[in-house]
């Protein structure tokens, strides 16, 4: 017996809809739902264990997002043809679902928790990233999982003014705002996305518009809910409290922390300091204390500091390092410090610092996307490293990390914009972040920025990026610029955003707090916008504009474009003339065809090899009209003739006949021209007889008069 299907419908509002159901698949999860728009069919499931492990204090929550290369109707690449480790672009949706779900669950509930996300149907016109969050949502939603607030994500495009939520990538492509919001009913949670130098107003309304939209869908899945029938939230063990430990936690902690928080000092020192009271405290307990609630000491500590460092913040308006609210920390900058890079930069902010390169590359070092949503290319690409030492600590290294990935994203989102269409470099940046204590990523984009510019890419503006926090009590508030990694983890909002002068080119924020007003987002943002200026300021006077050339020992390209026919000459045989010539020349010779035309990418450090590849293209395509007269030079003697190389074209040879050496009978080839003579012919087409290039000496010749005949 097939089981009852229980459906919710969301109307878009332009024709298109997406649809929500329930009660037929994976009914062993939790919760399952398949959300379908178009021909895009996501099934999403919800688990989590019925007890938690006593020694976890965290909600171990994990959020996995797949797309199967079925849904699209193909196979996977590679040896085994299977899909194997998540690509970028999935682990990036899984980062937008997780920040916005997990601060939903209950702060004691520590059980393992599983959200996994399958796209099984793939239709082009849809993204299904944009449907994810929906997606986790509602499994969620039909689950007896402890969570707090339903929520659901859209991304907003703008096309010619007007807004647009869940564009296709055609449509994504005509816009100048591609972002992602995650919200509940009442507060935005997340925004992430990248947009061509919007204002800050434009951005908030930008906001909204999607808000609206998430409200309909969260809707929706209230009604599904009460469909199928909301089942009745599991109990679970909480996390084990004492008030009386707490209360003397408190009392022998406050003053102290709050003490050192307002003084303003050095993260080691203050981390030594905060340490210090922490042994402290923890000699009021007995050892027999401690070992029955040594956990609950080490809670309790954290939370009276957060507390303190917070009311530090509200009641002084000093941060733990001394700043103001709305102080950035000093910033010293260097480009060219690596020598034989293409490009470099070190951006150091206060205890962050960035080292970024540049390589520069032929179309041959694009870097492929190929996934069953997306399949293409990116001439520009950015990748973040952030190694144990950046932050004093020794941890095993174990591959790229998913903040890896994320951070990098946003780095590159934040800079390709401003790199110049007919660029006809591919480009590499790496950051290698070498300090942290506070937006590392933003260190990226300050970095990325100078060594673009280092690297004599004609940027056409330079990006800066800040990173800003929140810290509010429900009354008042206090936003702060250019956050620490303390103010990160103790603050209620991380909003980074990057641009250039004229605007906003890219955004994350991360909210931990409901009901965020719209006020404060729109004063972080104006504060935001000071804080990236003077950031900017300090970039442009370390190199004002970009280098007018590579440098010496960077790569050049010249970018040529030849007729499609003369591809196979220039590549030989077996590739034999190409690679003869990349050799010969100590060049890259990249060839693609487009539209029927050969586009050949040169690249080379040695000006002479470029100019000698140039030469040979030149050569092969040269092609000569008719009764045109062009220099040519004898390189062969025969008995009937002379062969002879276009000057202008080396390797472009013709055999120039003894008929047309001279207008006088000629006996021997040599009585006229001798190896190594140059001289003008013109030339005649092809001769109807022997259907060869014909050219003539004696057309460009006087023509002798003609002698009278004798009586």
């Amino acid at each position: 017996m097939i089981p009852q299907l229980f459906v919710e419908k969301i109307d878009l509002g332009d024709g298109r809809s997406i649809t929500i159901e329930t009660g037929r698949l994976a009914k062993q999860a939790d919760g399952s739902v398949v959300v379908r728009m178009g021909d895009t069919m996501i099934l999403a499931t919800a688990v989590s264990a019925r007890s938690a492990n006593p020694n976890v204090d965290f909600l171990p929550l994990t959020v996995d997002y797949r797309e199967k290369f079925a849904a699209a109707g193909r196979f996977p690449g590679g040896f085994f043809k299977r899909e194997a480790r998540p690509s970028d672009s999935e682990v990036l949706t899984m980062r937008l679902v997780d920040r916005v779900l997990r601060p939903l669950f209950p702060d004691d509930y520590h059980a393992e928790t599983q959200v996994m996300i399958q796209l099984m149907s793939h239709d082009e016109e849809v993204m299904p990233d944009a449907l994810a969050g929906l997606a986790a949502s509602a499994a969620l939603a039909v689950s007896d999982i402890p969570f707090y607030n339903l929520i659901s994500e859209v991304r907003v495009a703008r096309i010619d003014g007007k807004f647009v939520i869940n564009p296709s990538r055609e449509d994504l492509d005509k816009s100048d705002i591609d972002m992602m919001i995650g919200a509940s009913m009442d507060s935005v949670a997340m925004v992430e996305g990248e947009m061509k130098e919007i204002s800050e107003a434009e951005m908030v309304e930008a906001i909204k518009f999607a808000h609206e939209a998430i409200k309909v869908q969260i809707q929706a899945q209230l009604r599904l809910q009460a469909a199928f029938g909301k089942k009745e939230i599991r109990t679970y063990e909480g996390e084990k409290e004492n008030e009386e430990i707490y209360k003397k936690v408190k009392a022998a902690a406050y003053d102290k922390i709050y003490a050192i928080a307002k003084v303003g000092s050095a993260k080691h020192e203050r981390t030594a300091a905060f340490a210090e009271v922490k042994e402290e405290v923890k000699a009021l307990f007995t050892e027999e204390e401690l070992a029955a609630d040594g956990d609950l000491v080490s809670k309790y500590f954290y939370k009276t500091n957060k507390e303190a460092v917070r009311n530090v913040v509200l009641e002084l308006g000093v941060r733990l390092d001394g700043r103001k609210t709305t102080d950035i920390r000093p910033i010293w900058c260097e480009t060219d410090y690596l020598p034989r890079v293409h490009g470099s930069s070190l951006f150091t902010r206060g205890e962050t610092q960035a080292l970024a390169t540049v390589t520069l590359g032929t179309s041959r070092e694009a870097n492929q996307i190929d996934s069953p949503s997306e399949q293409g290319e990116e001439k520009f690409y950015l990748h973040y490293n952030f190694p144990p030492f950046s932050t004093g600590e020794a941890k095993p290294l174990r591959g790229t990390s998913r903040r890896e990935v994320g951070h990098g994203n946003l780095a590159q989102r934040a800079l390709k914009n401003m790199i110049p269409a007919d660029c006809p470099y591919t480009i590499r940046i790496v950051s290698e972040v070498l300090e942290s204590n506070g937006s590392s990523s933003m260190a990226t984009v300050c970095a990325g920025t100078m060594a673009l510019m280092d690297a004599g890419v004609q940027m056409v503006k330079p990006v800066s990026g800040i990173a800003m926090g929140l810290i509010t009590d429900g009354e008042k508030f206090a936003v702060l610029s250019d956050i620490l990694g303390d103010e990160d983890h103790l603050g209620d909002m991380d909003f980074k955003v990057t641009g250039t002068a004229d605007g906003i080119t890219a955004c994350q924020m991360d909210i931990k707090i409901d009901g965020l007003r719209y006020d404060i987002m729109e004063q972080a943002l104006g504060q935001a916008r000071e804080g990236r200026l003077h950031i900017l300021g300090k970039l442009t006077e370390t190199i004002a504009a970009p280098r007018a050339d590579v440098k010496a020992h960077a790569p050049k390209i010249i970018t040529r474009t030849i007729p499609g026919n003369f591809i196979g000459a220039l590549i030989g045989p077996g590739g034999k003339v190409i690679q003869e010539l990349q050799k010969a020349t100590g060049t890259t010779i990249v060839i693609n065809e487009v539209d029927e035309q050969g586009v050949i990418e040169i690249l080379g450090t040695d000006p002479a090899g470029i100019e000698a590849v140039l030469a040979k293209i030149q050569s092969i395509t040269f092609k000569p009209q008719m009764g045109e007269a062009y220099e040519v030079k004898v390189i062969k003697m025969l008995d009937f003739g002379a062969v002879v190389e276009y000057t202008a074209a080396p390797g472009n040879e013709v055999l120039l006949h003894v008929s047309e050496l001279a207008w006088e009978r000629t006996e021997n080839v040599t009585d006229v021209v001798n190896m190594g003579d140059v001289f003008q012919v013109k030339y005649l087409g092809l001769d109807p007889k022997t259907r060869k290039e014909k050219v003539s000496r004696k057309a460009l010749l006087p023509r002798p008069p003609r002698e009278e005949k004798k009586e």
